[in-house]
């Protein structure tokens, strides 16, 4: 089910019909890096679609080198597939964000159910809103995924979907079975009323067919097991699993021949082949070659173990992510860091292996 960059993709992407994508994952996975190039991904053909972010950290606007966004869906990038290493022309397509304020979220939710209207607005400088959101952490969830919600589903003047799909950067792996299952959070807090409706009514998208939830992780063991977890409780909760991004896969060095053979005593081999190599410069006197390649032997040998430690180490990881039977998707490590070309290249390795 997996699949790695160097294999076909199928024609059609693995999320037909699914018009939310949430993206999670441990804490340095670069969970926000891969919601914003699965974003790129959805728009190459073209999409209009909105990313969100929900913890106020301003990661979308650091990735795309723009200022903070305001509480406002604005447009950050157009994208067509030439952008993305992709064949064909088409139309291009486009990426609009939002960073949702918990605050104005909240003004704005008063506002709809209550007609509140500058109340609102004294309501806020009391500071009624952190006690609010502090002592019902539930509320704060319901907002948040509400607006998602809302953008997923919201129409335009001629009827039809505003977004083809909407990309949330939500909170990482460990609070996002908690974070998305605002229904069961809100239910000591309001039976009935706004509040109530507005959990179930969000909680109808999350769990519908048209919302997948997405990991990111890493080849270690720390990612991956917490991977494994969150699964395991979102199939829990009954919310709909997506598929599993592993981030920052590196290229092995050796081949698995050498990975076998790497514990043995190689050291008169790798001298030998040092020597060819031209260590020693033009002298034949083995102690000369024998003296240039010496300092070298020990240092060589140990990278080559801890690299061998490194593949096995991955091996397992992806058994146990293999486990899951889920669709995964393998993108490289950018050696120079995520710029914007790197977030586009991320973006077409996920649209090549189907996920998007």
């Amino acid at each position: 089910m997996a699949r790695t960059p160097g294999q076909a993709a199928r024609r059609d992407p693995d999320w037909e019909g699914v018009r939310l994508h949430v993206v999670s994952g441990k804490g340095g996975t670069g969970k926000t890096t891969l919601a914003a190039a699965l974003a790129l991904a959805l728009a190459a053909d073209g999409g209009r679609v909105l990313l969100i972010e929900v913890e106020g950290r301003q990661g979308i606007a650091e990735l795309f080198g723009i200022a903070a966004l305001p509480y406002e869906e604005r447009r950050i990038a157009s994208v067509a597939r030439p952008q993305l290493g992709l064949p064909g022309e088409g139309t291009p397509g486009e990426v609009f964000a939002l960073a949702i304020d918990t605050e104005q979220a909240l003004l704005e939710y008063l506002e709809m159910f209550y007609k509140l209207g500058r109340a609102g607005k004294a309501l806020q400088k009391v500071g009624f809103v952190d006690f609010a959101t502090t002592i019902a952490p539930g509320v704060r969830d319901v907002l948040l995924t509400g607006k998602a919600c809302e953008a997923t589903r919201r129409k335009g003047p001629d009827g039809r979907r505003r977004y083809d799909a909407v990309v949330m950067d939500a909170p990482p792996t460990g609070r996002i079975t908690r974070f998305l299952n605002v229904n069961s959070e809100v239910a000591g807090l309001a039976r009935i009323g706004p509040i109530h409706t507005q959990a179930q009514a969000v909680m109808r998208v999350l769990k519908s067919p048209e919302t997948a939830v997405h990991l990111v992780t890493l080849l270690e063991e720390m990612p991956v097991q917490e991977t494994v977890d969150g699964i395991g409780e979102l199939r829990e909760a009954k919310l709909p699993v997506g598929g599993v991004m592993v981030n920052m896969v590196r290229p092995p060095v050796l081949d698995a021949a050498a990975v076998t053979a790497v514990d043995g005593d190689h050291r008169e081999d790798v001298a030998a082949a040092l020597g060819e190599a031209g260590l020693g410069g033009r002298s034949r006197r083995a102690e000369a070659v024998r003296a240039a390649v010496d300092p070298l032997l020990d240092p060589l040998l140990e990278q080559a173990r801890e690299h061998a430690e490194r593949v096995e180490l991955e091996r397992e990881q992806r058994a146990d992510l293999q486990q899951l039977r889920l669709p995964t998707y393998e993108l490289p490590l950018l050696g120079e860091g995520v710029d914007l070309s790197g977030l586009y290249r991320l973006a077409g390795e996920l649209k090549r292996q189907g996920a998007a």
